[in-house]
């Protein structure tokens, strides 16, 4: 039970109040709003037990499935195309090599059980397209090639992990089927059909369009829950089908994130952090250990080597492959699905989600004190600034 009882606008006040205090910090601190949530849900969980209900869950389920969207929305498919080929290549690696290492250790290691060392492999082999996106921009190299790189593979990589989320737990049935249909169905019809709705109703206050997104988005949210999937399958896919419209409307693109990112995705990760226990944390310190030399370690021998093929120097790969190092959503959102689903228990949840959470900030630390390539700007070049939107996470 919340701490608010069962006042509902009690409990509201409680969690708003909460995702208000996470923005101010994470603006004084300049660190990811989501980072900083999933903290003071920590906090709140162990010091004044803050528990979810039923509307928070579904809010919080919502926000984690338009998060989703928007990642996939974040990546210009110009980019995508023009660095393919060492795109592909340490995006895979980046995801198969840690995902392969963290399942065989979390299963013969620590004895895990089959789901849960699955869901330890998908968690760790995640990287953070907001977190690496934000350092691009404050650091000056989301408008060069290299940066641009980076973010490339970062995508593959969380494709990745998506299409393993959704996949391994799924049941092999009808609404499967179904599912897989509508998935490339959807990517084909629903951006000419927002650029439709936009140009000719898209300036009314009740913004039709973006409500139709909603709409197209539950519905494929839902034939993933009856497939016994994922909802963020099918919105990681329409996101990135979407992107093309969304990059042509910043206004659009910048009101729709505005909307997610101030009600919805607050409760999500507020509510990620609950479910840590500093008791759970402090009995599982050497699997928290263990587990992050493994995704590190586990990343620097896939995606180093590779980057050196493709001829980057030691200074370029190293920076490289600490930021597909990074994690923080789509970890966060693997270790819950794994907890709501009962494939793991809480202190193997708290477990991962603290080094989801050490990943977002050791990694990033290294590279930029270490290894930052400042040969890729020019000299009194500034870093562009930072923007309001899915960065910020």
């Amino acid at each position: 039970m919340s701490i608010a009882g069962e006042n509902v606008y009690a409990s509201a006040a409680v969690w708003m109040g909460l995702a208000f205090l996470s923005a101010l910090l994470a603006t004084r601190l300049k660190l990811a709003a989501a980072l900083v949530e999933i903290v003071i849900g920590i906090l709140a969980g162990n010091l004044i037990a803050l528990r979810t209900n039923t509307w928070i869950d579904f809010i919080a389920g919502f926000g984690s499935i338009m998060l989703t969207f928007l990642a996939g929305a974040e990546i210009d498919p110009q980019v995508l195309r023009k660095q393919a080929r060492p795109a592909a290549a340490m995006g895979c690696v980046s995801f198969f090599v840690p995902f392969l290492c963290a399942l065989s250790y979390a299963r013969f290691v620590m004895h895990w059980e089959p789901n849960a060392s699955k869901i330890a492999g998908v968690a760790m082999s995640t990287t953070s397209v907001a977190v690496v996106y934000a350092v691009m921009l404050e650091t000056g190299l989301a408008g060069k090639d290299f940066g641009q790189l980076i973010l490339a593979a970062c995508f593959v990589t969380d494709l990745g992990t998506v299409i393993a989320l959704g996949l391994l737990f799924a049941d092999v049935n009808g609404w499967l089927y179904l599912l897989i249909v509508s998935i490339p169905l959807s990517m084909w019809l629903v951006p000419g059909v927002l650029r439709t709705i936009f140009a000719r109703i898209g300036d009314r206050v009740s913004q039709p369009g973006l409500r139709f997104l909603f709409a197209i988005v539950l519905v494929l949210s839902a034939l993933a829950t009856f497939a016994k999937s994922e909802g963020v399958l099918p919105a990681y896919f329409l996101g990135l089908a979407c992107a093309g419209f969304l990059f042509a409307n910043r206004t659009v693109s910048h009101q729709l994130r505005s909307m997610v990112m101030s009600l919805l995705t607050p409760f999500y990760f507020l509510k990620a952090g609950t479910y840590v226990s500093f008791a759970a944390a402090g009995a599982g310190a050497f699997g928290i250990v263990a587990f992050f030399a493994v995704k590190v370690v586990a990343k620097i021998v896939g995606v180093w080597p590779v980057a050196r093929t493709f001829r980057f120097g030691a200074r370029e790969s190293s920076y490289l492959t600490l930021m597909m190092a990074t994690g923080l959503t789509f970890g966060t959102i693997s270790s819950l699905y794994g907890l709501t689903h009962h494939y793991i228990d809480r202190a193997q949840y708290t477990v991962l989600v603290t080094v989801v959470i050490l990943t977002a900030i050791i990694p990033t630390l290294a590279a930029q004190a270490f290894f930052h390539p400042h040969h890729y700007l020019e000299e009194g070049e500034e870093a562009a600034p930072y923007p309001a939107g899915i960065v910020e996470r």
